[in-house]
């Protein structure tokens, strides 16, 4: 059997992380197996499209790494791949099922499932439809619905079970007196879920469905259908819920958003890629860092738990600094210049000077959790102006004492200015820093701040020495005066 997997997303937005999860544990199962993925696009609930979704959901897969062997842009046999183009097929089914007796035209009005649902919320009964057309004949049935509209209800088993046996869960017994019948087609002629992925997993040989432990639910839906028409059933295997790390429904306040969203905050793909095989999926109880081969030829749904995984946003920034520390410098120079050409304000000539870029790179990468801080860290050395700050700012390491700042940017404005141009290494520069202390009587790691802000514009960042040195001479000692003047 040649394994065929597929992502099919609904155009309804931009992809979450939950759902793009989904996407990678299909991908990796196909690649393990030498089977096939597939992209399809599922948008038959066209109240929710959203314009732009599809064009996010191939940027959102294609950011990740993730290829696929058929789908709307590249085609394939089973064409096409979007399901509002493939209608004729649904209503056929459709037509089938109604032949066969698996399914039938009901006539409710909205208000009277209104009212339905209603009355059963009163009277505290569980809800569902209450099979008032199912027992409308096929003359009446055929002669309605020539003047009348019309959806086509799936008539659901009313005795026995319908069995599950889950790929990640085990077995499922569903009772059917449970399951209500369900709208296959709607009015309009689109299919709902229900019909459409089970034709469209059959039409094109899906062999393993695997999605979020959501549709758990609709499985004896689907696996009926899948009876009714008289195919050969997809394997199913349910991924775990993904919960916050206060083991509560994952909102965009702990981490489900857009995957693009990721992107621009600056996640290397290769450490979204391995942070989201984390979710539910182990190669060993010790391995973290699991690089994209491995993946590809490790990946088995068995090793797929069904306990809730939780999205951890500290585990993701300490995979994040791992993948960075993996570039190699010329990469790390190349994704720095990348970021600081994007996120630079505009006023700074671009190109970059990239000598200032080559020297500054390496001290970056220690120190940047994601690539959005990269500019910020840097922007002292770029432009002819002295960054903007507040004087408090100078002071504030020191009690917030203006005078004891003046004193220590004075005593710097003597110690460096004694450095030749020449000589302007950050050996030199640190060991005239460190000269300061006994005359100011505190130590540097106290004052050490007050330079940092004169000269950068910030509290924190690369290491002093080698900033000033990459800033150099004049331009440090310019910087210096003026938060001299700040603090006159």
């Amino acid at each position: 059997m040649t394994v065929r997997t597929r992502y099919a997303p609904s155009p309804t937005g931009d992809p979450h992380v939950g759902n793009i999860r989904s996407a990678v544990f299909a991908w990796a199962m196909a690649r393990a197996n030498g089977g096939q993925f597939l992209l399809r696009i599922e948008d038959t609930d066209r109240a929710r499209l959203v314009p732009g979704s599809m064009d996010a959901i191939f940027e959102s897969l294609r950011w990740l790494g993730i290829d696929w062997d058929e789908g709307p842009d590249v085609g394939g046999p089973h064409a096409p791949y979007v399901q509002s183009e493939r209608l004729h097929l649904y209503q056929a089914a459709a037509s089938e099922l109604i032949a066969k007796g698996r399914a039938y035209r009901c006539f409710c009005t909205a208000e009277r499932l209104d009212a339905m649902r209603a009355s059963q919320t009163a009277a505290k009964r569980p809800p569902g439809y209450d099979g008032l057309c199912r027992g409308i004949d096929a003359a009446e049935s055929e002669s309605r619905a020539k003047s009348e509209p019309f959806v086509v209800r799936f008539r659901m088993k009313d005795e026995g079970q319908t069995v599950l046996r889950d790929l990640v869960r085990g077995e499922i017994v569903f009772e059917n007196a449970l399951q209500d019948d369900f709208v296959a087609l709607k009015s309009d002629g689109f299919p709902t879920y229900h019909l459409a992925v089970v034709v469209d997993d059959h039409e094109m040989e899906i062999t393993h469905a695997i999605r979020g432990d959501e549709w758990v639910s609709s499985a004896p839906k689907h696996l009926q259908i899948f009876e009714a028409l008289g195919y050969e059933p997809t394997l199913f295997a349910h991924l775990p819920l993904i919960v916050g790390v206060d083991r509560k429904k994952l909102s965009k306040r702990s981490g489900d958003t857009a995957l693009l969203d990721y992107a621009k905050k600056g996640y290397l793909p290769d450490a979204m890629l391995n942070f989201l095989t984390l979710l539910g999926w182990s190669l060993d109880d010790k391995t973290t860092i699991i690089s994209r081969e491995t993946l590809l030829k490790s990946f088995t749904v068995e090793r797929v738990v069904p306990n809730p995984a939780a999205f951890d946003l500290d585990r993701l920034n300490f995979l994040n600094g791992q993948y960075i520390k993996q570039l190699t410098d010329e990469q790390w120079e190349a994704v720095v210049r990348e970021w600081a050409e994007r996120d630079l304000p505009g006023h700074i000539l671009r190109p970059l000077d990239e000598d200032l870029v080559r020297q500054v790179a390496p001290l970056l990468r220690d120190r940047v959790g994601t690539l959005s801080e990269v500019a910020p860290q840097i922007e002292f050395l770029f432009g002819g102006a002295a960054p903007e700050y507040p004087k408090e700012l100078l002071s504030e390491r020191l009690g917030g004492e203006h005078m004891e700042a003046l004193r220590v940017v004075d005593a710097a404005l003597l110690a460096l200015d004694a450095v030749s141009p020449e000589l302007w290494v950050k050996e030199r520069i640190e060991a005239a820093i460190r000269g300061m202390e006994e005359p100011l009587g505190m130590k540097l790691r106290k004052f050490a701040s007050v330079l940092y802000v004169a000269a950068m514009g910030r509290a924190a960042g690369i290491p002093l020495f080698d900033s000033l040195e990459i800033l150099g001479r004049e331009r440090s000692l310019d910087r210096l005066r003026r938060a001299r003047g700040l603090l006159e």
